[in-house]
């Protein structure tokens, strides 16, 4: 279950107690993951225990990505297959949620969504290195839901503006309580 939405300055998408307005040219794309799935073939970001994604029984979770490119079909929770298609001038960011039982512990104690600066971003913090690119990773607890935002910038050349860019989207993403109803879809309005 999920919606892309991208183009227009206003497009928003919300879902799962989640919302993005999205900033020109940017696509974004919220989904529920598949806990079954996630944990049978992703490939979890730096130094994540599998246990991380919890039993099969318990409920999914939501899943954010945003970028100022295309996205494509069929990505991974934090960016294969679209992280390969990404030019010097892209950036892309995931905003994966954990189970709440996991908000507060010490992999997720900083509290709010955070503000990656410049200096955070590193090749050596990517899922899967790429020539040129760099990636920064935050665990984060917030309205009580733990969440890691994984955000990846295609060159260091424009580090600086991509920062630009990604806090001015950050900055169009809410975060509040989730009331879990599995009958609600994702809502978007342009």
């Amino acid at each position: 279950m999920g919606r892309t939405v991208s183009g227009a300055d206003r497009a928003t998408v919300a879902a799962h107690g989640l919302r993005v307005t999205l900033p020109p040219r940017w696509e974004a794309r919220l989904y529920l993951r598949d806990r079954d799935e996630a944990a049978a073939t992703a490939v979890l970001p730096l130094n994540l225990h599998p246990d991380a994604f919890g039993h099969p029984d318990e409920s999914m979770n939501p899943v954010l990505h945003l970028a100022n490119f295309a996205l494509p079909p069929g990505r991974g929770d934090f960016g294969t297959g679209a992280v390969e298609r990404m030019g010097p001038a892209h950036v892309f960011v995931s905003l994966v949620e954990y189970d709440a039982e996991e908000a507060g512990r010490p992999l997720f104690a900083a509290r709010g969504l955070p503000r990656p600066r410049v200096q955070d971003f590193a090749s050596n913090a990517l899922q899967r290195r790429l020539p040129g690119q760099l990636g920064n990773q935050h665990f984060f607890t917030d309205h009580d839901r733990a969440f890691c935002l994984y955000t990846v910038l295609g060159s260091r050349q424009h580090a600086g503006a991509l920062v630009t860019q990604v806090h001015d989207v950050l900055d169009r993403v809410g975060i509040h309580k989730r009331e879990v109803q599995p009958w609600a879809r994702p809502s978007l309005s342009v």
